[in-house]
C-alpha cells in the first residue's frame, strides 16, 4: 500500500506545554533539542509506504525550522477539523491518505508501516488506530492515557488514521464534534446514543458494535485498528508527556 500523509500541525502553544516552553505552536517545542514535528516527519518519511507528506501549520515558522525540503507545508486554519479538511484537499482524492497529529515524537517507521499492513484486506472508509492498556505499560510504565474499558479490552486511542478524503467532507460536524469530545468517552459514546453510554458504564460495548454504529448513523464504514505500537498514540500535551518522550528519545540506540 502507498499513501500520501497529511501532517496535523497547527495548534498553538496555549495549553500546559506553554509552562515548559515559550515557543508560539506546539509542533515547535524542542524535544531532545529538535522540533517535536521534525520527529514525526522523519517516521513518515523512513516508511516505505509513505510517497509524500503534507504538514499543516504555521507554514513560515515550520519552514524555517529546517523541515526537508521535498515536505509541502500548508498554512493551518483555525481549528483541527480545518486543518484536517486543508490537508487533505492537497493529497491525491481516489485513494486512502495517512493523517497523523504532529505531537507524536516518538511514532517509528516500523509503526506505520505495521498500522498501514494491518488496514489491508480490511474494506472500509476510515480506519482509526487503538492500543491497548497492557501494550501502553509494557513499554512505558506510568504513562497516563485516557483508556475506554470495552469488552474486548481496555484501550487508549491512537494519533494515526488511515482515511478516504472524500468521507471526512461529508461528515465534518460529526468528525468535529467526535474531536472535541476525545478526550472523554462518556461524551463521545452520547454521539452513539444512550444505549450505548449505559452499555459503556457497565463495561459491555464492543469494537463491532461501535463500529455498527457508526455505518448506521453517519453511512461510512469505520474500523478500529489495534497496533501493537504504543508510539502511534503518546502524544505531548502536558510537561510529564514531554518528560517521558525525552527519556524515551534519549535511550533509543542511536541509528548507524
Amino acid at each position: 500500500m502507498k499513501v500520501e500523509a497529511v501532517v496535523l500541525a497547527g495548534a498553538s502553544n496555549s495549553g500546559k506545554l506553554k509552562s515548559v516552553s515559550d515557543v508560539v505552536h506546539e509542533a515547535l517545542i524542542p524535544v531532545v533539542g529538535r522540533p517535536m514535528i521534525h520527529y514525526v516527519v522523519e517516521a513518515l518519511k523512513a516508511s516505505a509506504a509513505v510517497e509524500r507528506i503534507v504538514v499543516v501549520g504555521p507554514r513560515e515558522a515550520l519552514q524555517a525550522s529546517g523541515l526537508p525540503s521535498d515536505v509541502d507545508v500548508a498554512d493551518a486554519g483555525d481549528s483541527m477539523v480545518d486543518n484536517l479538511r486543508i490537508g487533505l484537499a492537497k493529497v491525491r482524492q481516489d485513494r486512502l491518505a495517512l493523517v497523523a497529529t504532529g505531537d507524536i515524537p516518538l511514532l517509528t517507521p516500523e509503526a506505520v508501516d505495521d498500522f498501514l499492513s494491518r488496514c489491508q484486506g480490511v474494506s472500509a472508509d476510515i480506519y482509526y488506530s487503538i492500543v491497548s492498556k497492557e501494550a501502553n505499560e509494557a513499554a512505558y510504565p506510568g504513562v497516563k492515557r485516557t483508556y475506554v474499558r470495552l469488552k474486548d479490552g481496555t484501550f487508549t486511542g491512537g494519533n494515526i488514521a488511515l482515511v478516504k478524503p472524500e468521507v471526512v467532507e461529508a461528515c465534518e460536524p460529526m468528525i468535529a464534534q467526535a474531536v472535541a469530545m476525545r478526550k472523554n468517552p462518556v461524551k463521545l459514546s452520547r454521539l452513539l446514543g444512550l444505549k450505548f453510554i449505559i452499555k459503556l458504564l457497565f463495561n459491555r460495548l464492543s469494537l463491532a458494535e461501535i463500529e455498527q454504529r457508526v455505518q448506521t448513523i453517519l453511512g461510512f464504514k469505520g474500523v478500529a485498528i489495534v497496533s501493537p505500537y504504543p508510539e502511534v498514540g503518546i502524544d505531548v500535551d502536558k510537561p510529564d508527556d514531554l518528560a517521558l518522550v525525552e527519556a524515551s528519545l534519549r535511550a533509543r540506540p542511536s541509528p548507524r
